[in-house]
């Protein structure tokens, strides 16, 4: 349905702006007047067409119909402000919505307003847009509601979804450098075997010796990638989308995690990513009043592997039967054993969630250790290697030029 933005005036004759979901302009007029509003303008939001979402990339729509965790990190913390200083929720809503830079959190933000109006409570009506609220949002938000304090869970959550956007940004910028060296020197090396060592290389060709072996392989690793760049090139995307479609069946799903957990360098920093992350939902969860039960259900969505998904799901069915739930998840060893120990302490000390936070905290520290300190050995390591390529290069290149000179010497 599309969304237009209003200035009307109320009862009282004060100005005021917003959106509202209607069909028509027409009936977004009609429908300010039954709210006791005066509309002065009103124009369709934009990017809110029905037409218009049809035409967004597939990326865009494919990551909750372009809204990033960012613009919903500050979405909430706004609206914790408003709520917590006593506006009411749907004046808060009608508030921020006409600010927020996004047109697709805006529609949304609307059509929220709308199903709160209508007489759905706010998690009810966050529910219906699973792919810009993520279970833990809507579920943290139920339990504020329930216990009267939903000001202090916007709060948390906003806390929530700001410190993991902060972690996700150093851990990117970190990788950044690294990713682009890597991608500046397979360039550099395409371009040498394409078309600075033909032309180098094509003295030899008219000269009646043996060539020797470094530089006889030389030749055969430039000829092929002169000519046959393109079936290169083509078995390289091939073998990714491959891999993708396989990734995407649930064997494939569970052989990729398998193995990224067993790699040598991936696994413990991959399991350190999932454990911060099963440290800060479930904490957060248990702290704004979510059940240990329904919490774990949320947490096994939630986990990147999938593997420790299972495992996560496996571990709520026995804490369901009355096993602690530092038994029942180390018995799977999938999280390390100092954040089982923690777990346990916290259950014994009645202070569980402040145990989690505080894991996820170590792990979160330790894996953007991990990551800097890979960064920080892989640029060394990609110069070393391009030296090692071009030092093979020359070497190809001399020694058959020094044979030469001593034959001519002769």
């Amino acid at each position: 349905m599309p969304v237009y933005e209003y200035s009307a005036l109320d009862a009282k004759g004060k100005k005021r702006s917003g959106i509202v979901d209607a069909d028509s302009p027409f009936a977004a007029r009609q429908k300010l007047r039954e709210e006791g509003a005066y509309p002065i303008e009103v124009k369709e939001a934009p990017d809110s067409a029905p037409h218009k979402e049809a035409r967004r990339p597939l990326l865009s729509r494919s990551l909750g119909g372009g809204v990033s965790p960012r613009h919903v990190a500050v979405m909430t913390r706004q609206l914790a402000t408003l709520v917590g200083a006593g506006l009411p929720l749907v004046r808060a809503l009608d508030t921020l919505a006409p600010q927020m830079p996004n047109p697709a959190l805006k529609r949304t933000m609307a059509q929220v307003k709308d199903a709160i109006v209508e007489g759905k409570s706010f998690g009810q009506a966050l529910a219906g847009h699973p792919r810009v609220f993520p279970p833990i949002y809507i579920n943290m938000v139920r339990a504020g509601e329930a216990s009267g304090a939903l000001d202090v869970v916007l709060e948390n959550l906003a806390n929530l979804s700001e410190s993991q956007e902060a972690a996700k940004g150093r851990i990117r910028s970190a990788m950044v450098y690294p990713v682009l060296m890597l991608i500046v020197s397979m360039a550099v090396m395409v371009i040498l075997m394409m078309f600075v060592v033909p032309k180098i290389t094509a003295i030899f060709k008219d000269v009646n010796q043996a060539l020797p072996a470094i530089t006889v392989g030389l030749l055969a690793v430039s000829g092929a990638v002169q000519h046959y760049w393109w079936a290169m090139a083509f078995a390289l995307a091939g073998a990714v989308f491959a891999a993708r479609r396989i990734r995407k069946t649930d064997r494939g799903r569970h052989f990729f995690d398998r193995q990224i957990l067993r790699a040598p360098v991936l696994g413990p920093l991959a399991t350190n990513l999932a454990t911060a992350r099963f440290g800060f939902t479930l904490g957060s969860l248990l702290q704004n009043g979510v059940s240990m039960l329904q919490a774990l259900e949320i947490v096994g969505t939630v986990l990147p592997n999938v593997i420790m998904r299972d495992a996560v799901r496996d571990a709520a069915v026995e804490v369901g039967e009355g096993k602690s739930l530092a038994a029942a998840i180390g018995k799977r060893e999938v999280l390390p054993p100092v954040a089982v120990q923690m777990i346990d302490v916290g259950e014994h000390s009645g202070e569980l969630e402040l145990m989690l936070r505080k894991a996820a905290e170590m792990y979160q520290r330790e894996a953007e250790t991990t990551v800097n300190s890979l960064t920080a050995l892989l640029e060394p390591v990609l110069i070393l290697g391009m030296g090692v390529v071009v030092g093979v290069i020359v070497i190809s290149i001399l020694l058959p030029i020094f044979e030469m000179s001593n034959l001519a010497g002769k």
